[in-house]
Parts: C-alpha cells; structure tokens; sequence
C-alpha cells in the first residue's frame, strides 16, 4: 500500500525550533506557500481535495479544481481566485486526464450523495468546465478516486473505507457516458488517496492508518506490496490521505503523501524501492499574509512549467483558514523550493 506524501521548502527546521508545534524529524523542511484560493465556501469540514488543469495553449490560464464535500466542484484561477462553481453534491476527491486528441478533457470526482464517479469534462480552448453525469459504482459511498489515460482511455481508481480498490475503464464526451468496472482489490481497512503512474503500470494508494502501498494494475490480478508503514522512520503517520506524483522522465520522479496528523508530507523517490527522500511542512507566509498549513487532506503534484512556477506545482488542503474547520481553503507551493528544500536532484519533466 502506499503512504501518504507532500512537498515543501524553503529552510530546514531542527527539532528544538519546533518545540510547540507536531514532532519536526531531522531532515523535515519548511518551506512557505506561493499562493492560496479563495475559500471553497462553507463551514466545517468542506475543502478536501485539489487537481491542476493546465490550458494548452495559455498556461497563464489553467485552473485548479477543488472539491467542496459539502456542495460540488470550485473551479480556480492560477491567481486563487473563484472562477466557476458547480455545486453538483457531495464529492469528496477529484482527479484530471488531458489528451491532446479531444477537444476536452477529463475530470472525475467520487460522489458518495449519489455512490457514483461524476464526470466532469473540461473545454480544451475556453477552459469551461462542465458537469457531464454520473457513473454509479453499484456500491456505498466512493471515497477516493484518481484518474489515468492509456490506450485511448480514461481510467479511475476508486477507493472505499472498507479498504477496496476498484478500477473502472470511463468512456465520456459530450455524446456518451458510460463506465466499467474492470478490477477490485480488497485491502484490509479504509483508503482514500491514490495516484496513476501509467509508465510504471502502478496505482500507489494510502491506507490511512496502515500506510502506502503499490499494485500493479494491468495485471489481471492485481497484488499489493507495501512501500511503507505508519509510524516508520520516513515520517508517514495517519491518516496518510493525499498520494501525488511528480513526473519525471523515464519512470524518474518523486512520490508525495499527506502524513496528516503531523502536518507533514514525505517524499519518496517514485522508482523501487521507493526510498524515502525526506519530508516537509508549510509554515506560514507572512510577507503574502498566507497562514500556514495544517492537517492535509488532498493533495496535487504537478510537474509542468507555470508562470512564475517553472518546475511546477504541489497544491494541499488547508484544514484551517486560519483555525480548524474555518474557511478552508487550497495552498500552492512552487516545486523548485521542494526541490531546493529537501537536497533533491533536478529532474528533467516527463
């Protein structure tokens, strides 16, 4: 299975500088979000998870869509700012595909109001997005998902609290929708956060309390190996919830999770073993006033250049915006100063 993890950076913080704060490991970094959205717009426990569209033809226009678990998908600006709001139900985490080849592309969201994947799909030119329906997953409230593209088709992760792992193959446009259940894998307890590595042929999901773990997802029988426990060395404790990639060339790369109860995110390297590159928090922005990070949730690596972020981006839940279960909200941090933070090698993006 696998663990949870997330990047920052900035400095490096010791353990006696963080006296007050959740345990700081030796080489845990801070490092301090570039950017924050608006809130996603209700109280309590509602900003969940975050995925990157990246316009095509004007990366200055791509977007960030957030989940509101209370209402739908908020649809952002690379500024932070609100610029679409589809409140559609109860969706918890969202995922995206592009391809070149359509003139849209592919969001899906786990929708347990209705125990389906909603299907978004996103305009190539205009970046419009679009709720297209619902696929039912024929079972209890879909928690997590994730999405992957091959072969001329999108595939979904989907995750339940009774620790299954389904893939699904969706086929969406603006004339059909329909999915198929392919694959399911029974792990022992709740999962959430999962992540496609389509070079690898692997699914990297997090067991929350257990850990990180990896499948192999085109074979017919899926085995899942564990990459790492709670509790372990790394860093990774529960709930290990968001699991992201940064993409490198060549299966090269890095693999972020969410440690929540510690406010942290450890990075692995995405190749076996899978050896733990270290981990970071993010401290607050006073120059921006951007407070800092707690209790991650969902997570988003992104490894294509922006304006202002050419190594791309990692965008966390913010639990509280400022305090717990307060106007929460989605925080951007640029790669290069994970990179920077953590002593990683730069990689050339896939």
């Amino acid at each position: 299975m696998l663990r949870p993890i997330l990047l920052a950076a900035v400095c490096v913080l010791s353990i006696s500088a963080c006296a007050s704060a959740p345990p700081v490991l030796p080489d845990q970094a801070l490092v301090i979000a570039a950017m924050e959205t608006a809130p996603a717009g209700a109280r309590g426990d509602a900003a969940d998870d975050p995925a990157l569209w990246l316009h095509p033809q004007d990366a200055a226009k791509s977007l960030i869509l957030g989940t509101n678990k209370q209402e739908g998908l908020v649809v952002y600006n690379l500024d932070g700012s609100e610029a679409a709001r589809l409140p559609i139900g109860l969706i918890n985490n969202v995922d995206l595909r592009q391809s070149a080849e359509r003139s849209y592309d592919v969001a899906l969201a786990s929708n347990d109001q209705v125990n389906a994947v909603s299907v978004f799909l996103v305009d190539r030119t205009t970046g419009t997005v679009s709720h297209r329906g619902d696929v039912p997953t024929g079972r209890l409230e879909p928690y997590g998902i994730c999405s992957g593209r091959e072969g001329g088709r999108d595939l979904a992760g989907v995750t339940y609290k009774d620790g299954t792992a389904e893939i699904w193959a969706i086929s969406a446009s603006p004339a059909e929708l329909t999915g198929e259940l392919l694959k399911t894998v029974k792990l022992a307890t709740q999962l959430e956060g999962c992540v496609f590595d389509e070079a690898q042929g692997l699914i990297f999901v997090g067991e929350e309390n257990q850990g990180l773990w990896k499948m192999a997802y085109r074979d017919a029988v899926p085995a899942p190996e564990q990459i790492d426990v709670v509790g372990g060395a790394a860093g990774l404790v529960a709930d290990v919830e968001g699991v992201s990639l940064w993409r490198g060339k060549d299966g090269a790369g890095w693999l972020v999770v969410s440690a929540q109860s510690d406010d942290r995110f450890v990075v692995y390297d995405r190749k076996a073993p899978h050896t733990a590159m270290g981990s970071f928090s993010i401290g607050e922005n006073t120059a921006l006033g951007i407070d800092a990070v707690t209790h991650t949730d969902g997570l988003d690596v992104f490894s294509g250049a922006l304006p202002g972020y050419p190594r791309g981006i990692v965008t966390v839940q913010d639990d509280g915006n400022p305090r717990k279960g307060q106007d929460q909200n989605f925080k951007v941090v640029s790669w290069a100063d994970i990179e920077q933070a953590l002593g990683l090698p730069v990689l050339e993006a896939e």
